[in-house]
């Protein structure tokens, strides 16, 4: 039977960097998204995840960013409120189904897991760290702009990280 772990998300994060004007990288997060995760057993071997992100929840820090980012040049937020990741094995890494604007790519991700430790209030935790990277054009997000000099004002990778914890159902 399989054992539901629940995301704790005030220990989990999921992050985001990309290159801008081809000279620095502009990271940003997520702070609104859930996970949910069944397991046969602690080895999380089998595995059964479901991540969602609401596209609304982005923030680089920067408000005018922000807006454009949310806008139709890159998550249309209202047309597309949330990313989803389904995947349903697990290992050194994981690959899943990514949506990013309706559109489902197979995406390959690095994890490192953590261990399992009880809390001092009699939980069962686990965690995990992963990070990847995916071409924002795979998922319909072509916004750019050519600079002056060469090259791009955003570039096409972006890469992905986060530190995910869950507690053990009861």
């Amino acid at each position: 039977m399989a054992t539901k772990w629940n995301l704790d998300p005030t220990h989990s994060e999921l992050t985001f960097k990309v290159r801008h004007m081809m000279i620095s990288n502009v990271k940003g997060n997520f702070t609104n998204f859930d996970v949910q995760l069944e397991a046969e057993d602690d080895t999380f071997a089998n595995v059964k995840t479901m991540a969602t992100i609401q596209t609304d929840s982005i923030s680089t820090y920067n408000t005018d960013r922000d807006n454009h980012l949310k806008s139709a040049d890159f998550f249309n937020v209202e047309v597309y409120p949330a990313i989803i990741f389904e995947a349903s094995a697990l290992s050194n890494e994981v690959t899943g189904n990514l949506t990013i604007n309706g559109i489902t790519k197979p995406v390959t991700l690095d994890v490192d897991f953590n261990g399992i430790k009880a809390d001092p209030y009699g939980n069962t935790r686990a965690g995990f760290s992963f990070e990847g990277k995916i071409n924002r054009k795979n998922f319909g997000l072509t916004w750019h702009a050519a600079l002056e000099g060469g090259g791009v004002m955003v570039s096409d990778e972006v890469k992905l990280a986060g530190e995910l914890q869950f507690v053990k159902e009861a």
